[in-house]
């Protein structure tokens, strides 16, 4: 497989390259992460005006039509950077989900508006005891007057601190772990009954549990056909795998270059010690392992949005996920391992890239769980 970006792709890496060196530093990063926000709107606008909250949205809807290998190198600098803001959240998740199975009303109403920046959006559908199954939705949506009536509570939602619009699974039928029966929903965080409960995670990400008690939102919300979203939900969350793949790319080699970097300068015995073998062969397995991430990364975009195939797009992603996760826990705890106790300082970068690492692990689906789901679906 041909790892090289094309001319396009690489002025696109570029654009972004330069704006973390000059405007996200880590510093930078620490400033935003500090503040009561926990992201930066300054940031955001600027990851407008670069093109990139347009970059994987059609042109008809007011986006550049890239696909995710489009986005390869755009969520590599993003993971090098461990940017907070909620790209991913935007874009790759409920912003899909708009875009895909939304009505002509619903994407010109937000798909303009992400694109320039006005519009932050967050996909609120984790609930207790789901783990990784899409399928397990409790929360209820029942037909009321000319709309329906939004009963439940979401954990974790990524991002929704930070979002304008919520993208809500709910169930209009069934049981809790039935595949038919879900519903999506667009929502304004300052409808009456939503309530957030914010906190930042382990990697300094904003997140919330959102309660929805007696949410009415109107018939023109239901996003999509009633009780038919699961294999859209399936669909974006692979898609979001994919890009989640290559963020993790990004911090990979940044932990793999920060770790040779303090290897070759931090002296012991009167010598460098990335002079000692043992420690040289550490370093090697290192950058293997941040090589197979990177080959799987790029199989898991080029493929997440042209297999026609469901099953096989499952596989592939799946695939990825499992070495991108391997590779993240060898990665981080070497990295950490190798810079000795300095190494979890607040004050060391690679710190914080070890963290990101960790939950990148995670999220989505574990190792164990794509694991799994890959043997269902070879």
């Amino acid at each position: 497989m041909k790892f090289d970006y094309s001319e396009e792709q690489q002025l696109v890496a570029d654009s972004v390259r330069r704006f973390v060196a000059q405007d996200y530093g880590f510093e930078a990063r620490r400033r935003i992460v500090a503040s009561p926000e926990g992201w930066s709107r300054g940031v955001w606008g600027t990851l407008a005006e670069i093109g990139l909250l347009g970059l994987p949205f059609p042109a008809e809807q007011g986006g550049f039509g890239g696909r995710a290998v489009d986005l390869m190198s755009v969520m590599e600098a993003m993971g090098d950077a461990l940017l907070v803001e909620p790209y991913l959240s935007t874009v790759g998740l409920a912003g899909r989900l708009v875009a895909r199975i939304g009505s002509e009303a619903q994407r010109a109403d937000t798909i303009p508006a992400v694109v320039e920046g006005r519009r932050v959006l967050a996909f609120a559908h984790t609930e207790d005891g789901a783990r990784y199954d899409l399928a397990h939705v409790a929360a209820r949506a029942r037909r009321e007057g000319g709309g329906y009536v939004i009963e439940g509570v979401k954990r974790v939602v990524l991002h929704a601190p930070c979002a304008d619009r919520l993208v809500v699974s709910a169930r209009t039928s069934g049981t809790d772990a039935d595949e038919q029966g879900i519903s999506l929903f667009v929502v304004d965080t300052s409808a009456r009954g939503v309530s957030m409960s914010a906190y930042r995670t382990l990697d300094e990400l904003r997140a919330a549990d959102v309660t929805f008690k007696g949410v009415e939102v109107p018939a023109d919300a239901l996003l999509g056909a009633e009780g038919a979203a699961l294999p859209a939900i399936e669909e974006a969350a692979d898609y979001a795998t994919a890009l989640l793949c290559s963020e993790a790319v990004g911090a990979l080699k940044f932990a793999c270059d920060t770790t040779l970097e303090y290897l070759k300068t931090r002296r012991q015995f009167g010598v460098p010690i990335g002079a000692f073998q043992a420690l040289q062969h550490r370093m090697v397995d290192m950058v293997i392992s941040y090589e197979q991430a990177r080959s799987m990364a790029s199989l898991a975009c080029a493929r997440v949005d042209t297999e026609p195939d469901p099953r096989e797009r499952k596989r592939i992603v799946s695939a990825a996920k499992i070495k991108i996760a391997d590779a993240c826990r060898h990665v981080s705890q070497e990295s950490v391992q190798l810079h000795g106790g300095m190494g979890m300082s607040e004050e060391l970068k690679v710190s914080h890239t070890f963290r990101r690492l960790t939950m990148i692990a995670r999220q989505l689906g574990d190792a164990d769980h794509h694991l799994d789901r890959f043997t269902r679906n070879s």
